[in-house]
């Protein structure tokens, strides 16, 4: 008797234990539980490959410069000339090898007229001697002064403007006052009342 009473309980208890893991194994086929979340590191991010060869350095350009016009002789168009000459080499100096270089290139706008004439008789000069005649650009500036400019330009512009043949006309207005500041800038006038007279 007794032993069926030992018996009985430990079916109970067997019993209960089993009753209890179903109910869990139901509970868990209900809700499955989320899958764990492992520990190791996201694999890296790769980085775009890295060129060890030296950058390029930055190629430092000019601005395009203008060539002066040609020229031939016209005394009014000299000194624009000139200074347009002198600009351009000063500031594309590195297209220049020497100095001579620059003479022949100025030489190269003397198209026509007497400006022609004279370029030419420089290469005869050389020709005959050897030597070209004009071996710096100060020399160039100094003759070309003397050959195609008046040889008193403030007087020739003062009696322009002394003159009693100079007005308007059927000039444009802003073409007269162009021409009158251009010859008062010549003839060095100054003083506002005598501006005011020759306008």
């Amino acid at each position: 008797m007794e032993r069926q009473h030992v018996s009985e309980s430990n079916i109970n208890s067997t019993l209960a234990a089993l009753t209890m893991q179903l109910q869990q194994l139901t509970q868990l086929v209900a809700n499955p539980p989320l899958p764990a979340i492992p520990n190791t590191p996201p694999p890296p991010v790769p980085f775009p490959p890295v060129s060890l060869s030296p950058a390029l350095p930055m190629r430092w350009t000019h601005p395009k410069l203008s060539y002066p016009l040609d020229f031939n002789r016209e005394h009014h168009n000299g000194c624009a000339f000139l200074n347009s000459c002198s600009l351009y080499i000063c500031l594309a100096l590195e297209q220049f090898h020497d100095k001579q270089e620059r003479i022949l290139w100025a030489l190269t706008f003397f198209k026509g007229g007497c400006a022609a004439k004279w370029s030419e008789n420089v290469f005869h000069q050389e020709v005959d001697t050897g030597v070209f005649p004009i071996q710096t650009w100060g020399d160039f500036e100094q003759q070309f002064w003397l050959h195609f400019f008046p040889t008193n330009t403030e007087a020739d512009v003062i009696n322009a403007l002394e003159g009693t043949s100079y007005h308007q006309g059927s000039q444009m207005v802003d073409d007269y006052l162009d021409s009158f500041q251009a010859l008062v800038s010549d003839a060095g006038y100054m003083n506002s009342q005598t501006l005011v007279v020759k306008f």
